[in-house]
């Protein structure tokens, strides 16, 4: 029988951006890694680095939380090699923008199972097993635009508004068995995201962004305790605001804003 591996952390979507910030975080941390995402060439690559320079263990599995039975698929296979997961990074996801009614809605419902349905698989998988040990951490990455309507990235916004809700929720209901929840929240930050999405970045002003290693340092130091991070002190300032605002008013605030970058 293949010896268990303990205390890994599984990281999604870890191929670039904010994903491979924090599987290079967790490494310097001397946390042994699962990573996972579509693009095998990167993550070998990423497993490369993060071997030589950290000497800890890396595992990669190619796959494409984008098709429905991707996620069993994937838990099965860690059972296979007998890898025992202590941090679940549920980072995977992308963006679409523009009016709804004239984007792919195969692309969106993609959207929705990548961004959604892999996340609260993979929570359902391996959480019990971690409620079992009495430890653990499931780490959702979610996104400012959870605090609110965005019309022309009315899917993404909503995919994360219920990262962040899920996360809220099982923030209670794991309290006191061991297991943290921490639902990181970055604003702009400078990854292929926005080339991906096909956001106009142009009218954001440079003190709004952030860089993809402060993200990922701020996520894991915030691993200590369960929460919802929102990176960032003026992204923590404009949260605040949405929170208390007139949702209608947020949703016609936000089409102005973002009917010139599609």
């Amino acid at each position: 029988m293949t010896p268990t591996t303990k205390g890994v952390a599984l990281v999604t979507g870890a191929s670039s951006g904010i994903g491979a910030a924090l599987a290079r975080r967790l490494a310097r941390d001397g946390v042994p890694l699962v990573l996972t995402a579509r693009r095998l060439d990167r993550l070998e690559a990423l497993a490369g680095e993060l071997e030589a320079r950290h000497h800890v263990p890396v595992t990669v599995i190619s796959n494409d939380l984008g098709r429905p039975e991707s996620p069993a698929a994937l838990v099965e296979e860690l059972d296979r090699r007998g890898i025992e997961i202590e941090w679940l990074v549920n980072n995977a996801g992308f963006g679409t923008m523009g009016a709804f009614h004239r984007l792919p809605v195969e692309r969106e419902l993609e959207e929705i199972r990548v961004n959604v349905r892999a996340p609260v698989a993979l929570s359902g998988l391996l959480l019990p097993a971690m409620v079992r040990r009495g430890r653990g951490i499931v780490m959702n990455v979610a996104s400012v635009a959870a605090f609110g309507p965005m019309p022309y990235s009315a899917t993404y916004a909503a995919t994360k508004a219920f990262v962040l809700t899920f996360s809220e929720a099982l923030i209670v209901e794991l309290n006191g068995t061991g297991v943290r929840v921490v639902c990181v929240c970055p604003g702009y930050t400078r990854t292929e995201f926005q080339e991906r999405a096909g956001v106009d970045t142009g009218m954001v002003p440079a003190m709004a962004w952030m860089s993809a290693e402060t993200v990922a340092d701020q996520a894991v130091r915030a691993a200590g305790k369960s929460g919802v991070l929102v990176n960032g002190v003026l992204n923590s300032a404009f949260t605040a605001g949405l929170r208390l605002a007139p949702r209608a008013l947020v949703a016609r605030l936000a089409a102005m804003g973002m009917r010139d970058r599609v």
